[in-house]
């Protein structure tokens, strides 16, 4: 089934997404560790059929039922990404709904603003194909590379601390992949692209153009 929220991409049940916004102007949106970790904390427990009121939520909310599953994620200073698959019709759009606003909610009450905090509605683009969406498996967990080297993809001779940090970020799901400890994460309705992390890294020293 198809649903169409307030915007022009169209959501179908069953298919996968990539879905991204930065703050308005580029500005920084996560300023600090701990806002990292409540945009990491509203993407664990808005992933729920419940209805609720976020300042009263605490870490051990039970969530119960989801309404999407995510793939992958990303959180870098000014933008995010995310990786989702329509588990309900209607669920991306509700999802980051409640995401987007308990998040600048809580950005503009800590630091005494006002306004918009994102670049407009949130971006989307419908994955179409089986190697499109492995290949956002690595560009998404590759997005920190940006950090310490920005042209790295121009680079010929490659840092090889580059793997080391990217495996390091403390703000993506390769930590989740590493560790098998899934709890953004509900990657039963992804195909199976990397079995360990063994399978993770090789994909990511690939891409990153090292053939030793």
């Amino acid at each position: 089934m198809l649903y169409m929220a307030l915007r022009k991409q169209i959501f179908a049940s069953g298919e996968f997404y990539h879905l991204y916004n930065r703050g308005t102007e580029k500005r920084i949106i996560f300023l600090d560790k701990r806002d990292y970790e409540h945009f990491l904390l509203l993407m664990y427990i808005c992933n729920s059929m419940k209805s609720m009121e976020l300042r009263y939520i605490s870490k051990n909310f039970n969530r119960g039922e989801t309404i999407v599953d995510i793939g992958a994620y990303c959180l870098m200073r000014n933008h995010f990404h995310i990786l989702v698959h329509e588990k309900i019709e209607g669920g991306i759009s509700k999802y980051m709904r409640k995401l987007m606003t308990g998040y600048s909610m809580y950005f503009n009450k800590k630091y005494k603003r006002t306004g918009k905090l994102y670049e407009g509605v949130f971006k989307s683009t419908h994955v179409s194909g089986d190697r499109y969406l492995k290949y956002l498996y690595s560009y998404i967990h590759l997005n920190p590379a940006k950090l310490i080297e920005k042209n790295w993809k121009e680079k010929v001779n490659k840092n090889k601390k580059l793997l080391e940090y990217i495996f390091g970020y403390k703000y993506s799901s390769l930590q989740e992949y590493i560790n098998k400890k899934f709890k953004i994460l509900n990657p039963i309705n992804f195909p199976i692209y990397f079995k360990n992390s063994l399978d993770h890294k090789k994909e990511l020293f690939e891409w990153l153009g090292f053939n030793d």
